[in-house]
């Protein structure tokens, strides 16, 4: 005996093509419902950062959300098949218009949270209607028990195939907003699907049709129209003129120029790279004071640094034999090869045949190369160009661990340098990562630069073996802007830049993503 009520849609068997389109609606719903929150979590991710906070906030609601939906849908007694066509319509619409709608709202703070949190429960209240409405529908071919077992396990199926699709496949080839609109499409495509095969069994047969239109009609719109909105609504975010746009599968790469061309700069994540107006300073601070120190400088490794212009200052010291380049975005590196701004920056740095350019992790990278079993020679010098701690995946690259796997695989007598934040704006983060290169024995001189693009910014030069760091003699031949006395004033801090008691950074103690963020929100 079924133990739930028939109802006037539902009340006849249905034929074998109907339950064909029942299951794979399952599927498809639960594979737009991850999708939707993967799109929400991402976006908020990208503009307000914390990727932690973000997918927990998003995931948490999301699933109360979609719970206070699967509590309503006992209210759902009748016409089971229109109402899950039209909350099909609903989800697909709101779906597909939430990542165009957050980026445009993001200028506004007051606005944007209470829009995102509106957004995730909206669309997880009517994700958690539609299995439960699937459900009651396919249990009149069946027991209710069989009903169920089927269901969940495509539920689940589809779940995977989403949160698989959207980092590898919808979000580098087709964007965030593009991605949300296609995903509408799907819905819509299960509620038109719905509305072919039960139209007898519909009692809103023309409401259902002409909603399903309408939201085909919008969504196409969106597809064919999402690379303008994302645009429109990214330009809002950047004072210059955005000449160049990527979403790979580790970052966006967003690249602006001032009006009359005079500044070029790259963003990685809304994070600042360099600017061509004053990179040359930035870029001889990272590297010249390390290759002036004494020493074999023959094998050079740099991490990060993929816009080459690192590259282009060691290859001004003809005894450099070897420079491996570890970026772990072969987009960037291509990018900062073929784009004529930033070649025009390195001057084709990229196509030296002194560089070999490796796109991998590193953190692995170095692990590997540490192993003594590793018949390649060690490094000299090291440089450190990796972008800030922003997100918890950074945070290992300026771990004590770290900075220990980096010495076994550099000669006793390196050194290395590393670009560390600003002391200003972030001044717990740039004395713990002193603090924690000190920790992993390593003999440390700090130096400071303003920046005009970057305003206070960073560095450490650091000695494998613990010693004090030598004076250091710059080549002005090889400078644009350093020298001797501008180093030594680098090296002076103001009171309200000194050191400050800091704790170490350890890959399972992280400290410095906080530190980070603690700053950034100051």
């Amino acid at each position: 005996m079924n133990d739930i009520p028939e109802t006037d849609d539902t009340n006849a068997s249905l034929t074998s093509a109907q339950m064909i389109v029942l299951f794979t609606s399952v599927m498809v719903v639960a594979m737009c419902g991850i999708v939707y929150e993967l799109v929400i979590a991402a976006v908020s991710s990208y503009l307000l950062g914390n990727s932690v906070y973000q997918f927990s906030i998003t995931i948490g609601l999301f699933m109360f959300a979609m719970g206070v939906g699967s509590y309503i849908s006992k209210w759902f007694q009748r016409d089971l098949i229109s109402n899950f066509i039209l909350v099909e319509v609903a989800v697909a619409v709101i779906g597909g218009v939430s990542s165009s709608l957050l980026f445009t709202l993001f200028p506004w703070p007051t606005l944007y949270t209470p829009a995102m949190y509106g957004l995730l429960i909206i669309i997880g209240t009517l994700v958690g209607l539609e299995i439960p409405l699937l459900t009651r529908i396919m249990s009149t071919k069946g027991d209710w028990k069989e009903a169920i077992a089927n269901v969940l396990s495509l539920d689940y199926l589809g779940a995977l195939i989403g949160s698989v699709a959207f980092p590898l496949v919808m979000l580098p080839v087709m964007g965030l907003f593009r991605s949300s609109f296609a995903v509408g499409l799907l819905n819509v495509a299960v509620a038109l699907g719905a509305i072919l095969f039960f139209g007898n069994k519909l009692n809103r047969y023309k409401t259902c049709l002409f909603a399903a239109l309408g939201a085909l009609s919008l969504l196409i719109a969106g597809v064919f129209l999402s690379e303008s909105l994302s645009d429109f609504a990214e330009q809002k975010m950047y004072g210059d003129k955005i000449v160049y746009t990527k979403q790979t599968p580790y970052q966006r790469i967003v690249i602006t120029q001032s009006l009359k061309g005079r500044d070029v700069r790259m963003y990685l994540d809304k994070h600042i790279q360099f600017a061509s107006i004053d990179e040359h300073r930035y870029h001889e601070a990272l590297v010249h004071p390390l290759m002036s120190l004494p020493g074999k400088r023959e094998n050079v490794l740099i991490m990060g640094g993929g816009d080459g212009m690192a590259v282009r200052e060691l290859l001004k010291f003809p005894d450099v034999k070897r420079i491996v380049l570890v970026d772990i975005d072969p987009a960037v590196t291509q990018l900062s090869n073929s784009f004529a701004p930033i070649r025009k920056l390195n001057q084709g740095a990229l196509e030296s045949d002194r560089l070999e350019i490796i796109n991998t992790d590193a953190f692995r990278y170095m692990i590997n190369y540490a192993d003594e079993n590793n018949p390649l020679p060690k490094f000299d010098r090291v440089i450190i160009d990796l972008p800030d701690p922003h997100n918890e995946v950074l945070d290992k690259l300026y771990s004590k661990e770290f900075y220990e796997i980096i010495r076994f695989s550099m000669n006793p007598e390196g050194y290395l340098v590393s670009q560390c934040s600003s002391p200003f704006f972030a001044r717990e983060v740039y004395w713990c990562i002193c603090e924690t290169m000190e920790a992993a024995g390593y003999g440390v001189q700090s130096f400071n630069l303003q920046m005009v693009s970057f305003g206070v910014w960073g560095f450490h030069l650091a000695s494998v073996n613990g010693q004090p760091v030598p004076p250091v003699q710059i080549d002005t031949a090889k400078t644009r802007f350093l020298t001797d006395d501008v180093f030594r004033g680098c090296c002076i801090f103001g009171k309200d830049i000194q050191r400050i008691p800091s704790p170490v950074n350890r890959t399972f103690e992280p400290k410095l993503y906080s530190l980070y963020l603690k700053g950034i929100h100051r």
